[in-house]
């Protein structure tokens, strides 16, 4: 045995499977590259399960550790297994469109569909069928493990005449894994692990062992073990950069530069009316360089897909081009912005930048099948996302794995936050007062524990949320696709090895902000006859909506309506260009500590720029970094950073990568002091860095953004209906429904239900009225929706609930929908909705007698009905609340029908006879607001709790006089309608949240004393009394709060 495991001491194939064979390995490419360098490895053979994915991952760790890349595939399919090798560059485009036919073709058989592949890929199965069709097509060997098996693969080889080499399977990295590979195993099988079975698991001994124990295992076939050397050595291979792929303009490989250039004199005459020496000196220039790098097609393309739509924002980067805005793509002026092309290319930038599109948010798709149709299928696809797992979805399928009851796993994972990661979930129970008294007894610190090592391990693809990839030929020469879950073909790989790989996307994004702006601007058309067009629309010298944006008063508007950016539009009363674009830059969280010295500096504060050569830089900025470019120009300047080198800094930084961030650390401070520069300077030039952390912005996407916003603030402004409307109908943004309607109801706006006369599908604005639309109705079909719209359409609007039910067949559960949303109060006349119930119920239930009257309720039936709350069975259910008095009565108007009493003869003929039955009380008709819109809309919700506020005796304020309540302490009644948590420098948690009562917003502040003390009370959709103090920054007011109370 010595001499043997002697004889096969580097001879082994050591077949690695990476986290990439998903649910399956459990090591990442790094982990695995580092063990083999450390355990005598000079190569290692990647072949994940089905695919590529890992692929680029796995180059880059192999050069790190100074281990030769081999580069296979293992195919399953139906049970049988194959190992392919590439030989070379040329194998691996053979194995691609092989392995896509895998995930493609339902018809696949791993015989047939192998491709002749000749002396480029070589085969090493025990499958006796396979290695007998597609011996004559490729090298092909018989694989040998370890065992029993693998003395019949021996005896396979021979009958076969074909040679074997022994094989050593592994699926994670140490011993220890072991124990993580069998959780995800049971997560994938959706077992526990006492019914795991066991034939799911890899042997505890697939792991990265040294060369010499794998080939102990062996000592049957030495010659099975010494083949194992030669193959390794000739599957070696150069695997450099991979070769930029860029789309084809057209279906031939042309240059197209007269016709870029052609299209960029056409868009001068749209954009300036007239050429001039700046304009000219700047398109030669980028013209140039675009020629240079190969982007001319990449540009044509993305102007022919922007083309297809007239609202769309170009954003990035790529907003500095000014081909980019001469084509059409982007909107923003880079000249009289100032915005620097080099961001986005440049001689010495190695990466291919993509240039990223927003479209609306219900366009996008259907743009994307456009695209498809226009290039075909087989030049199209979409790139992937490799979703892992989050804390709580980690916590949550390892504690069902264990058995654990689903609601004791809902009481741990509602604790822990939705942007927490596996590895600190241990920290996080450990330190935030929401697990404060909250006792987690065995198994759960096993079950954290092995929660917590899932971190960073993929778990399936996804589409990413907008990009895509054109191959001038196939895309699966490069890559191999597969069929998301949603349909559309993607790529194995995500979008930084997609990049890495050589494929330039493109990215077409959605965005909800764009439907907002498109239906506002179709209202204002139909309702005025104004026709404004989206890309001449440029409001940015509009007084009222630079005044509005100082003001902000921003909820609705695009990137601006935060609580935060609401914040620092008051804090800095500036509503113009320029200082937003700033703002949409620096309010990321990293950058927090420097925004109270802008403000400052803003309103007159001295200051000294940091370093002399720093002066003009940061001038507009007022001596802080603010923008991504920023980074790159300080770097350049102060530590003589070539161009490169100083962009490397930044896509370091906004990566967090700590190892590669010390290292631009020693090499900017060395260059600084060769340069001269003081320590301090460097220091808090470095501070400054640090803050571009995480995400951060350039300068052009902030501008791109900025000029998005004002178009939504000048709609606001002009057609504060039509942009309600809008908003609401488009879900919104960063607040619910609801909150939208307060905000409508603030500005002076009538918001009234859904009608079904009246309501479109959409919800629809003009003048001073909003009318919600019947897309906000839960529980109903959309297909009943549609069938009564489209009646309505064809004949008129319905003149009676008679009429309405002899038009459009009405299943009885999507009547009463439209009965307790109110949508029915029209056409019911005097009757309250408790009677208008028993009349859909008795109309589609059939309780006739005979002839043509209805008879008489029984009293079992009439408990039928109430009991299924189609009735009165519910209306005494809680007392009486009052109807809304003083500034509520302003903002808040009663739905018609809550109190009709009457017969039905004038509005439903007399076919059915309802019997008297009591009013219904406030209270179950606002329950049924909010189970048929999903909020409360005759009247605030807090309303609705005013008898238990009278329980609470209190100096209540309203938000509005907050203003002039500063420095004293107060009690507000407040409804939750945001919240965001923060950490400080320390560690402690805090949190920001935004309340409202029947007056106003107001922001609130829960410093970490408070929000241990209050975090566990602090939920949603649900009434508050609050006590702090108003505090006032550079005119913005907020709440410190010091008491809360649940009032419900």
């Amino acid at each position: 045995m010595r001499r043997v495991g002697r004889r096969l001491g580097k001879t082994m194939v050591c077949v690695v499977h990476t986290f990439y064979s998903f649910m399956r390995g459990v090591s990442s490419p790094e982990a695995l590259c580092r063990r083999a360098a450390q355990r005598g490895h000079r190569a290692v053979l990647c072949a994940d399960r089905n695919g590529f994915y890992g692929l680029v991952r796995f180059l880059a760790a192999a050069r790190r550790f100074g281990v030769d890349p081999i580069v296979g595939v293992h195919l399953e399919h139906e049970g049988r297994h194959v190992i392919a090798i590439a030989k070379d560059l040329k194998g691996y485009e053979i194995l691609c469109p092989w392995v896509s036919r895998r995930h493609l073709d339902p018809d696949f058989s791993l015989e047939k569909d192998f491709p002749d592949a000749g002396s480029h890929v070589v085969v090493i199965s025990a499958d006796a069928a396979f290695l007998h069709a597609v011996s004559s097509k490729a090298e092909a060997y018989v694989a040998v493990a370890a065992g029993p098996e693998g003395r019949r693969a021996v005896r396979l080889g021979r009958d076969l005449g074909l040679p074997s080499v022994a094989v050593h399977s592994v699926y994670f990295a140490d011993p220890e894994d072991f124990s993580l590979h069998r959780l995800v195993r049971a997560i994938d099988t959706n077992s526990t692990l006492s019914t795991l079975d066991p034939r799911e698991l890899a042997s505890p001994e697939a792991w990265l062992k040294p060369l010499q124990d794998m080939a102990c295992h062996f000592p049957h076939c030495p010659d099975a073990g010494a083949r194992g050397e030669a193959l390794m050595r000739a599957c070696r291979a150069d695997w450099g950069r991979f070769e930029t792929v860029f789309p084809h303009y057209g279906d031939g490989p042309e240059d197209r530069f007269d016709e870029l250039v052609r299209r960029c004199r056409e868009g001068i005459a749209r954009r300036y009316g007239r050429s001039f020496p700046e304009l000219e000196k700047r398109l030669a220039a980028e013209l140039e360089l675009i020629h240079v790098k190969g982007y001319v097609d990449y540009f044509l393309v993305v102007a022919d897909i922007v083309g297809r739509r007239p609202i769309h924002c170009g954003r990035g980067s790529a907003a500095a081009s000014l081909v980019s805005y001469l084509l059409g793509i982007t909107h923003v002026d880079p000249l009289r912005h100032r915005l620097v092309f080099e961001r986005f290319l440049n001689p010495h930038r190695t990466d291919h930048p993509d240039i990223d599109v927003d479209f609306p948010w219900d366009e996008r798709d259907l743009l994307l099948e456009e695209v498809e149709r226009l290039y075909g299928p087989q030049r199209f696809a979409m790139v992937a996302n490799h979703v892992g797992f989050g804390a709580r979805a980690a916590v949550r399928e390892t504690a069902k794995v264990y058995g654990m009851p689903a609601a004791d796993i809902a009481e741990v994972t509602r604790r822990l936050s939705g942007w927490t990661r596996p590895e600190r979930i241990g920290e996080r129970i450990r330190s935030h007062p929401a697990f404060r008294g909250f006792a987690l007894d065995p198994p759960w610190p096993e079950i954290l524990t092995l929660a917590a090592r899932l971190e960073g391990l993929p778990r399936h693809l996804s589409v990413h949320c907008g990009g895509m990839v054109l191959a001038p030929d196939r895309v699966d020469r490069r890559v191999p696709v597969e069929r998301a879950a949603k349909g559309v073909r993607i790529i194995q790989w995500e979008k930084d090895q997609a990049e890495e790989g050589g494929l330039v996307k493109i990215d077409l994004l959605g965005n909800r902000s764009l439907g907002v702006i498109r239906d506002a601007l179709a209202m204002v058309e139909e309702n005025t006859g104004r026709r404004v067009d989206y890309a001449s629309l440029n409001p940015l010298d509009d007084p009222e909506t630079q005044a509005l944006l100082a003001r902000g008063d921003t909820m609705g508007v695009f990137y601006v309506e935060s609580p935060a950016m609401r914040q620092l539009q008051r804090k800095t009363r500036r509503g113009d260009f320029e200082h937003l674009v700033i703002h949409s830059s620096i309010i990321r969280p990293a950058a927090n500590r420097y925004i109270h010295a802008y403000i400052e500096r803003l309103h007159g504060a001295p200051y000294e720029p940091l370093h002399p050569a720093l002066k003009d830089l940061l001038e507009e900025t007022y001596g802080i970094l603010v923008y991504q470019e920023h980074v790159v120009l300080c770097a350049m300047a102060l530590a003589g950073f070539q161009w490169a080198e100083a962009d490397g800094l930044r896509k370091v930084l906004s990566k967090k990568s700590r190892e590669q961030i010390e290292d631009y650390r020693r090499r900017f401070e060395e260059g600084c002091r060769a340069r001269g520069v003081d320590d301090d300077v460097i220091g808090a030039i470095w501070d400054m860095f640090t803050s571009f952390a995480g995400y951060s912005f350039c300068k052009p996407h902030s501008a791109s953004y900025a000029l998005v916003s004002f178009k939504s603030a000048w709609l606001k402004v002009h057609y504060p209906a039509e942009f309600m409307a809008a908003v609401i109908a488009n879900g919104g943004g960063y607040y619910t429904a609801f909150a939208y309607v307060s905000e409508a109801r603030r500005m002076g706006l009538e918001v009234f239900g859904p009608d079904v006369n009246e309501s479109r599908w959409p919800c629809w604005g003009t003048g001073r009225r909003i009318r919600l639309g019947l897309q906000l109705l839960r529980g109903i079909r959309r297909e009943v929706v549609e069938r009564l719209l489209a009646e309505r359409s064809r004949n008129g609007p319905f003149k009676s609930l008679d009429d309405l039910f002899e038009r459009v067949p009405l299943p009885p559960s999507d009547a009463a929908v439209l009965a307790k949303s109110g949508a029915l109060d029209a056409l019911a006349g005097p009757l309250h909705r408790g009677r208008l119930l028993w009349w859909i119920h008795a109309r589609c239930a059939g309780f006739k007698g005979r002839g043509s009257r209805h008879a008489a309720p029984t009293a079992a039936q009439e408990r039928h009905v109430l009991e299924r709350g189609e009735g009165a069975g519910d209306f005494h259910a809680s007392p009486p609340m009052p109807r809304p008095a003083g500034p509520a009565r302003r903002l808040w108007k009663d739905t018609r029908g809550l109190t009709g009493q009457g017969s039905l003869s004038a509005f439903a003929g007399a076919a059915v006879r309802v019997p008297t039955l009591p009013v219904p009380e406030a209270a179950l008709l606002w329950r049924h607001e909010q189970e048929t819109l999903g909020f409360v809309l005759s009247v605030h919700p807090l309303v609705c709790y005013e008898a238990a506020y009278r329980r609470r005796p209190r100096p209540w304020v309203h938000a509005e006089a907050m203003p002039r309540l500063v420095g004293k302490t107060v009690w507000l009644k407040g409804w939750p309608i945001t919240r965001k948590e923060v950490v400080t420098r320390e560690g402690d948690p805090m949190a920001f949240v935004s309340f409202e009562d029947e007056t106003a917003i107001y922001e609130t502040v829960f410093f970490p004393d408070a929000y241990r003390r209050f975090c566990q009370t602090l939920g949603w959709e649900r009434p508050y009394a609050l006590r702090g103090t108003v505090e006032e920054s550079f005119g913005a007011v907020s709440l410190t709060v010091s008491h809360l109370e649940a009032v419900a």
